[in-house]
Formats: C-alpha cells, structure tokens, sequence
C-alpha cells in the first residue's frame, strides 16, 4: 500500500497509509459527488501502487492535475484552498442569523422531497458548486431554498420540487405533525420511526411498548392480567376464552383489542400533551390502530398521519423476528418464534383494519424503500389543500437577491 511522508515545518518526518476514504471524503468536500469522488481517489491510488513512498505535496499535485483535467475549476480552487474557511458558504436565516451551509441538513431536506440518498447528495453538491462558481460568501436562506427549488422542477420532475417546497413550509411553520406507525412484531417499526423522526426533524418519539411497560408498574398483574400479556397471547388470560362459540381468530383479536383499549388511554394522554405543546410526535407500536385515530380531538389543526407497516411473506417476517434476538438479547426472539403462527394471525388482523379503515399499508421488503415509500405518504398528507407558491414559502428575501429566480426559464448551470 502506498506510504504518505508527511513532512513537517520542523523537518521531522512521518508516515501514514494511503487510504481511499479519506481521500473521496476531501473530494467531496470540494464538490464531487461520491460516485466521481470514489472513482477518482480509486483511480489515483491505483496511479501511485507502484510507488512506496509520496509526500502530501507530491499527492495534491497529482489530485490537482486529475481535476484540472476532469472537472470544473471551482472543485479545483476548493481542493486547493488552504483555509477550509474559503469553501464555507454562509446562509442568512430569516430571522437574521447567519450559519455555516451544512451540505448535509440540505441533503437530508431534499432526500425528504423523494430521492435517493445518492440523488439527494448530487443535488446538494450541484448547488454548492453553483453557490462557490459564482462567489457567492453568503446567500438568503430563502434565495438557497428558491434555488434548490428550481434545480429539482427542471431536472428531477415538478412532484419532488413540490414536495421539497411542502417540507420546506412544513419545517417553518408551526402546524405539528403526529406520525403514528402500526404493525406487528417485527414489522420494522422502531427502525422506521427513527429514521422518519430525523428526516423530518421530530425531536419526540414514544413507543406503545414502553407505555404498556409503565403502566405495569402501576397497576398489578392481578388487577389487569390482559395488560401483563403479549400482545399476540394476551387473549390466554381473557375470562370465558374456553367457552362453546369462540373460535381461534376471534380469541386472539379479542385478546388483543382488550390490551390495545387500556394502553390507548396512555397513547390518548402522550397525544394530547404534544397537541396542547403544538410539538410534532412520532407514535410507534403494535396498539397503534384506527380505535386510537378515532379518540384524536377533532378540533386540533395538526396533521394526523397514519401508517401500517406491513411484511407480507411468513419465512421473512420469521427471519426478521429471529435477527432481533442477535441484535439485542433483549428481544427474546425465541419466546416470538414459539408464538409465531398468533403474531401472522395477528399481522392479518391489523392489516385487515388498516384496509377498511383506510388507512396507508407500507409493505416493508427492504428498509431504504420503506423509509423512502412512507416519507412520501408523509408529504402527500401535507400536501392536502396545500396552495402556497414558492414566492411565498421563501418570502421577499429570496426575491430581494435574485429576482429572475422566480421568473426565468432558463436552465440551471
């Protein structure tokens, strides 16, 4: 592997590998996407294989000429300034503040609007080139928002530019969002409401689990035997469960709507608090249901999203179940796969409501889709009744810098 000397002001010397990551890392802080960052730094560790020893000098040269070569002059000059500080563009905020361009928020916001992680981050490089090419130190929030608005109608499509411009009034205004994820073990609800909460910047999250979990501690399994149950077996301690009439699936869902009726009180009391707060809330659990949705004050200006999470074949919600007992030893898978056949049944019973109910199925085959398939159903909710024009989502600030930015056709360079 290639050696690094790197020399010092005192002339002492030192030696580190060569590594590709670091190298793609300061490639992208110039401006290249991963794709052509990752390339570059793969083709210039493959340039100096045969060479034991470079010095950072001799390294930069090379990445220099390889860019001169290749890419535009503003990834260069960023690559070669030697104050980080020189590649900084400041964003005024509407409310007067100035702070650092932080690639990755804006990553993240436009990744919300429906792309991919790799699209988002060619976006969010695109507009940082187009910032540094045209000198620009310091630039309006709303001049930033207008142009990644702009960038997104003429080259991914005008339904992600509008579901960018929806996030956007979203994540300035006040009206709170609450997020309610259902499903059944396994289903990959905790891991959904994670990344949800992040993307789109919730900073409350609640699992019915844990709520469940609390009240136990209050009121005592002799009192309330269905409450210290599972959710797929709480049905085994229902009174007269043995009695002429019952059949198998209509024990199991009575069991559960039991337990799922004393957790909603919590639910109703943690759904209130943020309604009252106006604090956004993301709400995740196996008891979260229509019953819940239908208790939510009807005169509360939030949005109300719901979400069922669905895995649709038997052998990979089995294998999902099981992977939780390797991640945490305290899943106790073994007691969930024991109890399988009644967490399927149970499965089909929620996803059966959700339907007449009419309420958003998302089938979970693969994480990044999921995540991707309910940000979506998330920002056609806000969608609703939405008329705002861009002028005013980002206001007479954006208009005051550049005014053409609301009128001009042409191409974005």
């Amino acid at each position: 592997m290639t050696k690094l000397k790197v020399m010092t002001r005192d002339g002492q010397q030192g030696e580190a590998p060569f590594l590709r990551g670091i190298l793609t890392r300061s490639l992208q802080d110039a401006g290249l996407a991963f794709d052509d960052a990752y390339a570059l730094a793969s083709a210039i560790r493959d340039e100096l294989s045969d060479i034991e020893e470079v010095t950072t000098e001799q390294l930069r040269e090379v990445v220099s000429q390889h860019l001169s070569d290749d890419h535009a002059d503003v990834v260069l000059r960023r690559y070669q300034a030697p104050n980080p500080e020189a590649n900084t563009v400041l964003v005024r905020e509407y409310d007067g503040s100035v702070v650092a361009f932080s690639r990755e928020q804006h990553r993240r916001h436009v990744e919300t609007s429906g792309l991919s992680y790799e699209e988002s981050m060619d976006v969010t490089m695109r507009i940082s080139q187009h910032l540094l090419k045209r000198s620009m130190p310091e630039v309006a929030a709303g001049y930033l928002g207008m142009l990644t608005y702009r960038y997104l109608s003429q080259v991914k499509g005008k339904r992600a530019a509008t579901r960018y411009l929806v996030l956007v009034d979203h994540l300035r205004g006040r009206r709170p969002l609450l997020l309610l994820i259902g499903g059944t073990a396994g289903s990959g609800k905790s891991t959904v409401a994670t990344d949800l909460a992040h993307r789109l910047e919730i900073g409350r999250t609640q699992s019915t689990d844990l709520l469940r979990e609390v009240m136990r501690m209050m009121l005592p399994e002799r009192l309330l035997p269905v409450l210290h149950a599972s959710s797929f077996n709480a049905w085994w301690v229902l009174p007269g469960k043995n009695e002429p009439g019952y059949v198998a699936d209509s024990v199991l869902t009575a069991g559960f709507q039991a337990q799922a009726e004393l957790v909603s009180v919590a639910c109703e009391a943690v759904i209130r608090r943020s309604l009252t707060e106006s604090t956004s809330l993301v709400l995740e659990g196996v008891h979260v249901g229509p019953p819940l949705l239908a208790n939510i004050p009807k005169d509360s200006d939030a949005v109300v999203v719901p979400l069922m999470l669905a895995v649709l074949g038997r052998t990979q919600l089995r294998e999902r179940i099981s992977r939780r007992g390797d991640q945490s030893q305290h899943r106790r898978a073994g007691r969930y796969l024991e109890n399988f056949d009644a967490i399927w049944d149970l499965q089909s019973f929620l996803l059966s409501e959700a339907d007449r109910w009419g309420l958003p199925i998302i089938r979970n085959d693969n994480i990044d889709q999921t995540v991707q398939d309910c940000t979506k159903t998330v920002l056609d909710y806000l969608s609703r009744g939405f008329s705002k024009s861009p002028f005013e989502v980002f206001k007479a600030q954006a208009w005051t810098e550049q005014p053409s930015l609301f009128s001009d056709s042409r191409s974005f360079d």
